[in-house]
């Protein structure tokens, strides 16, 4: 792992010289090309969530840089136009170094969203090293500005719990499967019972969250919240179902003709090469892509 450690990192080689790679995922390295893709997505009858990449931030310097490209992120997207909120790590926001930094960050982005049309944030979920401190401080800016709402991953034996706070809350809800590898103690091993766990907690938001959205690209998982929402009567408007900007780019455009809202994560930046790492050891179909890129045309 010592070899991949170096490669993702941001000062490598490899990060600094094979961004075509990624491209199918990651939607450039600016903010102007992470809205053109924006853009072409909500020509398509979907909305996005824009996303800068980087985590596990150990300095105030870069906690502060980064907060300031939110701004300029949000700024952009009052002026564009487009449909997209906007994402975030807390780990970016200083999280590793300062709870009461971290949150003040935070707070500052959520005052600029919401000038915005669509001025909702959301915290992404990183490891189960810092979930029960992304949740804490989750509830403390919640308790202020309410167009903020966390991740939970299905995979975790504690998110049916996590699940039902946020119901009581009434916070809005991303529900995945789950993108860390997570010992056996704390997490589902096995795909069937994490698919399992993340049908029975999306029939829960469904039926008495907020505007959940159920974040897979499993198609039989679509399907049952599909055919869930309709014996429910639950209609289209209450919830949507979200994507990965260049994951199964067909099934989310069959989506969308199908009536059902579809929001798209858009991440973008310098900070690429672990992201793209995980998007291709997750679906051989990924990685295939990754390596034509390398070949001619």
């Amino acid at each position: 792992m010592a070899l991949i450690d170096r490669l993702l990192s941001p000062e490598s080689s490899f990060q600094q010289r094979f961004f075509f790679l990624a491209r199918r995922f990651v939607a450039g390295e600016s903010i102007a090309s992470a809205i053109e893709a924006v853009k072409r997505l909500n020509a398509e009858g979907m909305s996005a969530t824009l996303d800068l990449l980087g985590e596990d931030v150990l300095d105030r310097e870069t906690a502060l840089a980064t907060r300031d490209v939110y701004f300029a992120m949000l700024e952009a997207i009052g002026e564009s136009g487009v449909r997209s909120n906007v994402s975030l790590k807390l780990t970016a926001m200083g999280l590793l170094i300062d709870h009461g930094f971290a949150l003040e960050n935070l707070t500052s982005i959520l005052e600029r969203a919401e000038k915005n049309p669509d001025p909702f944030v959301r915290i992404d979920m990183e490891g189960s090293n810092v979930t029960e401190q992304t949740l804490t401080l989750f509830e403390e800016a919640y308790a202020r500005h309410k167009n903020l709402g966390p991740v939970l991953q299905a995979y975790l034996k504690r998110t049916p719990r996590d699940a039902e706070r946020a119901i009581e809350l009434g916070a809005r809800v991303r529900l995945c499967k789950g993108a860390y590898k997570e010992p056996p103690q704390i997490a589902l091993q096995d795909m069937a019972a994490i698919r399992a766990q993340l049908l029975t907690v999306a029939q829960a938001l469904l039926a008495r969250g907020n505007y959940p959205g159920i974040a897979t690209h499993d198609a039989k998982l679509i399907e049952a919240v599909k055919a869930f929402a309709k014996g429910e009567g639950i209609g289209a408007e209450r919830f949507e179902f979200q994507m990965l900007f260049g994951v199964r780019p067909a099934l989310q455009r069959r989506i969308v003709r199908e009536g059902y809202r579809l929001r798209v994560y858009v991440p973008f930046g310098t900070h690429w090469a672990r992201y793209f790492y995980r998007r291709i050891s997750e679906r051989k179909e990924n990685a295939l892509f990754a390596l034509s890129s390398l070949i001619p045309r």
